[in-house]
C-alpha cells in the first residue's frame, strides 16, 4: 500500500495544482457554452433497448458524476444515502452497503460495469465494498423488479458503479479527464483525491485513474453508545447492585469514535479499441483499503508463567485490542460490443471480470487474526432482438467464485459457488405511447461447502409490465414479478463468532429458496414549465424470507442461547411482506428569483416489514424525506439540503428503537470555468456537512447503537475538468 507521504502529496498536488493545469488546459481550447442537464439521464444498467429514467416502469436513478463529488462519502452506502430508497448498512466511515427499499446485503447487487465486484462485502456488513464511486462516471441504481435480468439475488435492486475504463466511443477531445481534492474537517484533516484521463490516439483510447484519501477516526455529536444502550446497561447494574461480584469501571467514549480511520487507494487502467459500430477493451484495477473496526475490541485473558510475582500466578486481564483490516482487491475487466444484421439479431456485447480478493483482521498491529479471501470469474453475454415490432435481448450469464476465511475467529469455511443464468426481455411501444415489456429467468445455482457438502437451486424469474404516456408528460405503469433466490454461503453455512456483528450465528443447510411476488406501480408527470412529479408504490410478499433471529445451538452437548458470552443468532426462514414507495418532485427555473436559475428537488421514502405470523423484521429504514434547493449565478453557485428520519420503533426481536433525526447541509462553489480556467465543472467548493451537529444513528445498521455517522464537517475542495 503506498505510503502516507505519498496520500497527503497527491491530495495536495491536486488540491494545489489544479488551478495552473487549468491555465494551460484553457490556452488550447475554449470552454463550451453550459448545457443544462436534463433530469431524465439514459440508463445503460438495463437489459434490452437502452432507455431514459422517465421511460421505466421501475424506479430508476442515476447518479452523476458531479453528484457523486458533492456528495462523496469513504463508501458506497453512505455516498448514496440520501438518494430515495435508498439507505445505508452503516460501519463508520470505511465499510458500508446500500440498502434498498429495506433490503440489503445478499438481496442488493453492487456491480462494477455490469459485473458483480466480487468480494466479501455481502458476507458481513464490516466488510468494504470494492467499489465505492471516488472514480465513477456514474451510477446507476434500479429499484425492485426492473433488475430482474440479473437475478433473483438482485430481489432488491441493482446498484452500477460504471467506471468508464472501456470506452465505448470515441471521445470528443484527444484529451479529457478531471481531477478533484478535499479536505475534511471531522476526520482530523482528512485528505481525498483522485484524477482520471482519457487520451485518444486513432481508435484506441488509453484510461487512467488514480484516487486515494486517509481519513483519521472522526468526531461524533456525544457519546459513542446511544442514550437507549446507555440506559439499559445501567439499569442491568442497579439490578446486579449488592452481589458479590465486582465490576469493572470502563471509561464511555465520547467526542470522537476511536478506532473509525480508513485509509484507501486505487490505480486504474483501460484500453480500448473503437470502430464505427463496434468496440473491444481491457482493463485493470487494483484497490488496498486500511480501516479500524468501530464499536466493538477484542479482550484477551493471558495466563502469566509460573514464578512471576506475587498476585499474578492467577492471571489478569490485559487491555483491549482495537482491530483493524487490511484488504487488497486486483480487478480485470474484457467487454466488447458490436452492431449486428443477422436475422433478427441487431447487437452482441459481453463482458468478463476476473478478481482477486483477500482481507485480513488484525486484533492488534502484527497480530493476523482471519483471513477473508473470494477469487472468481464472471461472464455475460447478451444479444439485442427486433422480433417484429418488439425490441429487447435474450443472454447468458456464468458466475464461478469462491469465498473461504480461515483464523480464530471464521465464521464461514470454503464455499465454491457456480450458477449459469438464461434470460429472456422484450419490450414494444405502440405509436398511441402504450407498451408493455416482460421477462423471464432461470438460474441454476450450486453452493458446496468443503464440510457440508452441496446445495443445489432451480431459481425462476419473470416479469410483465404496461405502461402509457402521453404528449403532456404524464406517464402510467404497473408491473408484477416473480424472482427466486438462493440462499448464500452465509445463511447455510455459518457456524461461529461473528466479531462484527456481535453475534455467534448459525447457518441452515436446509434452508429453501426465497420467493418474492412483486407488484409495483408508478405514476409520474413532467410538464414543460420545469416541474415534475412522481410516486412509485410497491408490495413485496416473501415465501419464506430469510433473516438472522434470537436462537439457540448445541454447544457441548447442552442447548445454549450464548456462546463465548456471545448472543446466538439463527438464520430461519418467515413469510414476510414488505410495503412501501417513493414520492419525488422537482422544480428548475431558469433566470428566476435574484438572476438566478434555481433548482429544488424534494423526497419521501418509507418501507414496513412485517412477518405473516406477527412481529418486525429487523434493520429497517424509518420514513425519511430529503429536500435541496440549489441556486447558479454562473460565477457563484450555493445550496441548501436538509434530511429528516422519523424514529424507528417498528423493530425485530431484540432491536432497540432508533431515535430520528434532523440535518442539514450547506454548500457553495466558485466556478472557475468561468473565468476562464478549465472546463465547465472547474470549480472551488466548500461544504458544511451536518451543519447542528445532530446525532445520527441509521436503523439499518447492526452497530446503530454503538457507532452514530459523523458530526459536523466542513469540507473544501477543488475540481478541475480538462
Amino acid at each position: 500500500m503506498p505510503s502516507q507521504t505519498f496520500r497527503r502529496t497527491l491530495a495536495a498536488t491536486l488540491l494545489l495544482g489544479s488551478c495552473p493545469l487549468a491555465f494551460a488546459q484553457q490556452a488550447t481550447s475554449e470552454a463550451p457554452e453550459e448545457t443544462p442537464e436534463r433530469l431524465s439521464t439514459v440508463i445503460v444498467s438495463g437489459v434490452g433497448p437502452q432507455r431514459e429514467t422517465d421511460e421505466m416502469i421501475g424506479n430508476a436513478t442515476a447518479v452523476t458524476r458531479e453528484d457523486i463529488v458533492q456528495n462523496l462519502q469513504a463508501s458506497l452506502g453512505n455516498t448514496l444515502d440520501s438518494q430515495p430508497g435508498v439507505s445505508t448498512t452503516h460501519f463508520g466511515q470505511a465499510a458500508s452497503r446500500p440498502v434498498l427499499r429495506g433490503l440489503g446485503a445478499e438481496r442488493v447487487l453492487v456491480l462494477t460495469n455490469g459485473i458483480g465486484v466480487i468480494d466479501a462485502s455481502a458476507a458481513s456488513p464490516d466488510h468494504q465494498v470494492a467499489a465505492d464511486g471516488i472514480d465513477a462516471e456514474k451510477i446507476e441504481i434500479l429499484r425492485g423488479p426492473a433488475a430482474l435480468a440479473y437475478g433473483g439475488q438482485a430481489i432488491g435492486g441493482v446498484v452500477n458503479v460504471i467506471d468508464g475504463l472501456i470506452a465505448e466511443e470515441l471521445p470528443d477531445e484527444p484529451v479529457s479527464g478531471e481531477a478533484y481534492g478535499a479536505l475534511n474537517s471531522v476526520n482530523d484533516g482528512g485528505t481525498e483525491g483522485g484524477a482520471k484521463g482519457k487520451f485518444v490516439a486513432g481508435p484506441f483510447v488509453l484510461s487512467l485513474s488514480a484516487s486515494t484519501r486517509d481519513f483519521d477516526n472522526y468526531d461524533i455529536p456525544d457519546f459513542a453508545e446511544s442514550s437507549r444502550l446507555r440506559a439499559l446497561e445501567d439499569a442491568d447494574h442497579e439490578e446486579e447492585e449488592g452481589e458479590e461480584e465486582e465490576h469493572e469501571e470502563h471509561e464511555e467514549v465520547r467526542d470522537t469514535l476511536e478506532n473509525s480511520f480508513v485509509e484507501t487507494d486505487s490505480l486504474a487502467a483501460g484500453l480500448s479499441w473503437v470502430g464505427d459500430s463496434a468496440f473491444v477493451g481491457i482493463a485493470v484495477r487494483q484497490q488496498t483499503a486500511l480501516y479500524g473496526l468501530p464499536g466493538h475490541s477484542h479482550e484477551h485473558e493471558h495466563e502469566e508463567e509460573e514464578g512471576e510475582g506475587p498476585g499474578e500466578e492467577e492471571g489478569e486481564e490485559h487491555e483491549e485490542e482495537m482491530p483493524f483490516i487490511d484488504l487488497e482487491q486486483t480487478r480485470y475487466d474484457i467487454r466488447a460490443g458490436a452492431d449486428i444484421d443477422f436475422g433478427p439479431f441487431t447487437r452482441i456485447a459481453g463482458n468478463a471480470s476476473f478478481a482477486d480478493y483477500e482481507h485480513t483482521e488484525f486484533e492488534a498491529p502484527g497480530e493476523p487474526g482471519t483471513v477473508y479471501e473470494s477469487d472468481g470469474a464472471e461472464g455475460r453475454v447478451e444479444l439485442g432482438t427486433a422480433f417484429g415490432e418488439f425490441d429487447g435481448a435474450i443472454g447468458l450469464q456464468v458466475l464461478d467464485k469462491s469465498l473461504d476465511a480461515f483464523g480464530d475467529e471464521a465464521f464461514i469455511t470454503k464455499t465454491d459457488t457456480k450458477s449459469t443464468g438464461l434470460f429472456l426481455y422484450q419490450t414494444r411501444e405502440w405509436d398511441s405511447g402504450f407498451g408493455v415489456e416482460g421477462g423471464l429467468r432461470y438460474d441454476s445455482t450450486e453452493l458446496e461447502n468443503i464440510n457440508a457438502g452441496t446445495r443445489t437451486f432451480d431459481l425462476y424469474s419473470s416479469s410483465f409490465g404496461i405502461h402509457q404516456h402521453w404528449d403532456n408528460g404524464l406517464f402510467v405503469g404497473g408491473q408484477i414479478s416473480l424472482t427466486d433466490r438462493a440462499p448464500t454461503e452465509s445463511e447455510l453455512f455459518a457456524d461461529g463468532a461473528h466479531l462484527a456483528t456481535e453475534q455467534y450465528e448459525v447457518g441452515d443447510t436446509s434452508l429453501d429458496k426465497e420467493r418474492g411476488l412483486n407488484l409495483e406501480g408508478t405514476v409520474r408527470w413532467r410538464g414543460d414549465n420545469g416541474f415534475g412529479v412522481g410516486a412509485n408504490l410497491f408490495r413485496s410478499e416473501f415465501d419464506g424470507f430469510i433473516y438472522l433471529a434470537p436462537g439457540t445451538t448445541v454447544e457441548e452437548g447442552a442447548i445454549v442461547d450464548e456462546v463465548d458470552e456471545l448472543p446466538v443468532y439463527t438464520f430461519v426462514q418467515r413469510d414476510a411482506t414488505f410495503t412501501g414507495g417513493e414520492i419525488y418532485a422537482d422544480y428548475e427555473i431558469d433566470d428566476g428569483a435574484l438572476g438566478a436559475d434555481w433548482r429544488a428537488k424534494a423526497n419521501v421514502d418509507f418501507v414496513s416489514a412485517d412477518l405473516d405470523e406477527g412481529g418486525n423484521l429487523p434493520l429497517i429504514p424509518p420514513l425519511t424525506f430529503n429536500a435541496s434547493l440549489d441556486a447558479d449565478w454562473g460565477l457563484w453557485s450555493a445550496g441548501a439540503s436538509v434530511t429528516v428520519a422519523a424514529e424507528q420503533d417498528d423493530t425485530g426481536e431484540g432491536e432497540l428503537p432508533t431515535d430520528g433525526y434532523t440535518t442539514l447541509d450547506l454548500r457553495t462553489a466558485f466556478s472557475l470555468a468561468d473565468v476562464g480556467m478549465g472546463q465547465e465543472g472547474t470549480e472551488l467548493f466548500l461544504e458544511a456537512r451536518n451543519v447542528t451537529d445532530e446525532e445520527v444513528r441509521y436503523a439499518t445498521s447492526v452497530l446503530k447503537d454503538t457507532v452514530p455517522a459523523p458530526g459536523r464537517n466542513i469540507r473544501g475542495g477543488v475540481r478541475l475538468v480538462f
